[in-house]
Formats: structure tokens, C-alpha cells, sequence
């Protein structure tokens, strides 16, 4: 893979690194088209305060088939920051394309979608859906630091955020062809769906355990937060684990609200099922 962060440097043009953007833009899950007006606002609040230039994939200077703008610009855009919320089948789509390509991306979610499975490895930002005020702040700072330590990371030649944790691959590229705009974009999007398929196969059958150990891990991890919490839960209201136990029932939904003041603990369980999960487990060892 090319090193991104030499090709940013190297630019004598005088124009910012791109910043190419993946997210929903009309309808769903409840979420109007002005909802994701407002989340675009803030995503390009966030890159433009990294010294970035903000590009939605699907534009482009010339008129063509969007297709192809969106394939050229996830291949070419410097960093592409990919908002999964509602997991549009466009959104999902787009960001195999980019992962395929084993190139700088960042993934955001708001907190009412859970993780995909394919996806859950990689570290997610989480923005509340509400989108208020404080933590939108809060959220846009921690973009803008992931985009600049991000591409601090792709300077490193073992850089891979994605393909590299499941095996050797051989990163898809595109080069420049002679013909027209149809066979051209008709030839590239048979070549990417293909690379997915490679992808999805080998990651879904001969990186099965591999993906089963991550999905252990995190388990554990949730286990291991879920246990420290509860025990600063005793401390806090000063009662015993004893009297825990012969009151679960009682308290088991104060339980729940405590940890979910935990953002980490919400976005690493990705749901109240999955964190009340954790609090059953613990609490079956006495």
C-alpha cells in the first residue's frame, strides 16, 4: 500500500488532503433528510478542524456516472470518515469498497444502531442521535484527533486498518483505462465486487476461529468492565455483595442505569441485552 501520509506531503498545489465522507443522506430508521443535513454539518465541522477538505464520495467536478465518482474518490480520498448509523445498504457497501482498499478510514455511529458483526473489530465513535449540544462538541474533538492520529498510523508501512488483522492480501487497485465511461466503470465494480467475494469468503469460512477469538475478547472485556463497575456500584451505595445478590431482582434495573453512565461499557455492548447479559454472568458466580 502506498503511504498515504507521503502523497499528503508531497501535494505542491497547495490544496488540503481530502476527507471523503460515507453516510445516509435521505430517510430512515426515523432519521429525516434534515437529521443527516445537520450530521454532515457536524462531520465537516470536525474534518475541517484537522486541516482537512471534506468530500461527500459521491461528488465530483465532472458530470458522469456516480458510480464511478464514488469508487474513484474511495479509492483516492486520503481518509474517509464512513458513518454506519441505521446501517444503510449504500453506507455498507461503499465502506467494504474503502476496507477492500486498505486505506485510512474512520467508522461513526449514532448510539441507537448496534455493531455489525463483519465490522465490530473496528473501533467505532459513537455521537448521540439527538445530537445534542455537549456531547456533539465533545464527539467532534475526538473526530479530529482519530483523523490525525489515523494518518499519523498510515505512515507506518505495516499500516492496515482492516485487512491485514485476517491474513495477506493483495490491496485491489485502480489504474487508468482506455474506453468508454460505461465499460470502464462496468469493468471496476465487477473487479471490487469480486475482491469482496474473496474477502467475504475467506473471512467467513478459513477466518472463522480468527473472528470467533475477537468476539471472545470482547466478551471478556465486557465481562471484566461489567465486574470493576459493579464493584464501584457496592462501593458507591454501600451495600454488600451479599445483599446484591438476595435483592437482584430489586436491583437489577439501578444496576443497568448505573453502567450505562459507562459510554465505553454502551458502545463496546452495543446493547442493553448484551450489557444485562454481563450483569447476569457476574452475578451467577455467587
Amino acid at each position: 500500500m502506498e503511504n498515504d501520509v507521503s502523497k499528503v506531503e508531497a501535494k505542491q498545489d497547495g490544496k488540503k488532503p481530502i476527507c471523503g465522507i460515507v453516510m445516509p443522506i435521505s430517510s430512515i430508521d426515523g432519521c429525516a433528510e434534515t437529521h443527516w443535513e445537520e450530521v454532515k454539518s457536524i462531520l465537516v465541522d470536525a474534518i475541517k478542524s484537522a486541516d482537512y477538505e471534506a468530500n461527500l464520495v459521491s461528488n465530483a467536478d465532472d458530470v458522469g456516472v456516480i458510480q464511478k465518482r464514488i469508487v474513484q474518490n474511495l479509492y483516492d480520498n486520503d481518509i474517509v470518515v464512513c458513518d454506519v448509523s441505521c446501517k444503510n445498504a449504500n453506507v455498507m457497501f461503499e465502506l467494504g469498497l474503502r476496507l477492500a482498499f486498505d486505506k485510512p478510514t474512520i467508522i461513526v455511529v449514532d448510539d441507537k444502531t448496534g455493531f455489525s458483526f463483519d465490522t465490530s473489530p473496528i473501533e467505532h465513535l459513537v455521537y448521540p442521535r439527538d445530537l445534542r449540544y455537549s456531547k456533539i462538541v465533545e464527539f467532534k474533538n475526538k473526530l479530529k484527533e482519530k483523523i490525525i492520529g489515523t494518518m499519523k498510523s498510515a505512515a507506518d508501512s505495516n499500516y492496515s486498518p482492516f485487512l491485514k488483522h485476517f491474513g495477506e492480501f493483495r490491496v485491489a487497485s485502480i489504474e487508468h483505462s482506455e474506453g468508454s465511461v460505461n465499460d470502464v466503470v462496468l469493468q471496476r465494480l465487477d473487479d471490487m465486487q469480486q475482491t469482496i467475494g474473496r474477502l467475504s469468503f475467506l473471512m467467513r469460512n478459513a477466518e472463522v476461529r480468527q473472528i470467533q477469538d475477537i468476539e471472545n475478547d470482547r466478551d471478556r472485556l465486557i465481562n471484566n468492565i461489567v465486574r470493576d463497575r459493579i464493584e464501584q456500584y457496592i462501593q458507591e451505595f454501600g451495600i454488600s455483595m451479599t445483599d446484591l445478590y438476595n435483592n437482584i431482582n430489586n436491583e437489577r434495573i439501578r444496576l443497568r442505569r448505573y453502567l450505562e453512565r459507562d459510554e465505553d461499557l454502551c458502545r463496546i455492548c452495543g446493547s442493553q441485552k448484551r450489557m444485562q447479559k454481563a450483569i447476569d454472568d457476574y452475578v451467577s458466580l455467587f
